[in-house]
């Protein structure tokens, strides 16, 4: 359990000023974590947006296919309409795989620049979204996600209710919910689609709250800074992708697309 939940202080002024510097150090520790994610968020969108003005031109002349209303490039062609769209599909799984299992050998420095690769693959991965849905619902359901977000990571970060039996029964929808993601992405189902992400708000949104909780417990007021930067970029992933979950699941049931 988490040190500042049991200061090893006697009562007193030492007890107080010992309870205030651990508060103080959990604050500035969530402060790095979500600091971190609107960091990878904000590498994502600038990366999609980039890979979208490669892969589209205005110019029907420079164009090597089209896609509803859009001309694409040859870049885009390659992204979007050949086999190489499943390996970026792919890419962000592959990428979160290998940093769990390699975040306890990787210096602070190097799991923040693991962190924020991923999140460019991400928004390279994401960038299709443009094409698909108009910019307006891209931003509504931005800020919808972004609201929705805000209030369960406080709820969790506030409760005093233990939220592990719920998360650990949300851990198992989720690797039941990637499985038929999984299966969807060669099957091509739009009922299916539609249950996944009726069922992946519901989930992320639950996750949202229990990691957040989680993350506050893994604080400790005596780590050094090496752990203490590593548990923040890994706390900063999980609530990275609780965000990307929802967001994508909300733009896919209420997003409008384009003509």
């Amino acid at each position: 359990m988490s040190d500042y939940r049991n200061p090893s202080y006697r009562w007193g002024g030492t007890a107080a000023r010992a309870g205030a510097d651990v508060d103080q150090g959990l604050r500035s520790y969530m402060l790095g974590v979500y600091n971190n994610m609107v960091l990878g968020l904000a590498v994502t969108g600038l990366v999609a947006m980039g890979t979208n003005m490669l892969a589209v031109t205005r110019d029907p002349a420079e164009a090597a296919a089209r896609f509803h209303s859009f001309y694409l490039t040859s870049f885009g062609v390659a992204l979007y309409g050949s086999p190489l769209r499943y390996v970026v599909m792919l890419a962000p799984l592959a990428f979160i795989f290998f940093f769990q299992f390699r975040i306890d050998r990787m210096s602070a420095a190097s799991a923040r620049n693991m962190f924020l690769a991923f999140s460019a693959v991400m928004g390279l991965s994401l960038s299709s979204i443009l094409l698909v849905y108009t910019g307006q619902s891209v931003a509504l359901a931005f800020f919808e996600t972004a609201a929705a977000f805000g209030s369960l990571s406080l709820y969790g970060y506030t409760t005093k209710r233990d939220l592990t039996p719920i998360g650990s029964f949300l851990v198992m929808g989720l690797f039941g919910l990637i499985i038929v993601s999984l299966v969807n992405i060669f099957i091509h189902s739009s009922a299916l689609q539609f249950g996944i992400s009726i069922l992946a708000v519901g989930i992320f949104a639950g996750l949202t709250a229990w990691d957040t909780q989680r993350i506050k417990e893994m604080y400790w007021e005596h780590d050094g800074y090496e752990v203490a930067t590593k548990k923040a970029v890994n706390g900063a992933l999980m609530l990275y992708l609780d965000f990307i979950n929802i967001f994508t699941a909300l733009i896919q049931l209420t997003g409008n697309r384009n003509n």
